[in-house]
């Protein structure tokens, strides 16, 4: 199964947003969570999970 990085990081936006706005005492969490998984997904690049999965034999 191919997953694409780019098409994933709104689909998280979005339920960040959406979090916030039911619990807002959550704010500091979710942005924090959120900031870790771009930054992650800037780092692994464009087919990084990909490979990685290929490395760990998944």
């Amino acid at each position: 199964m191919d997953i694409n990085i780019i098409a994933i990081q709104p689909i998280v936006a979005l339920v960040a947003g959406i979090l916030i706005l039911l619990m807002p005492r959550l704010l500091s969490y979710i942005v924090a969570i959120y900031l870790i998984f771009i930054g992650v997904t800037g780092l692994l690049g464009t087919g990084g999970l990909e490979n990685l999965g290929q490395r760990l034999g998944i």
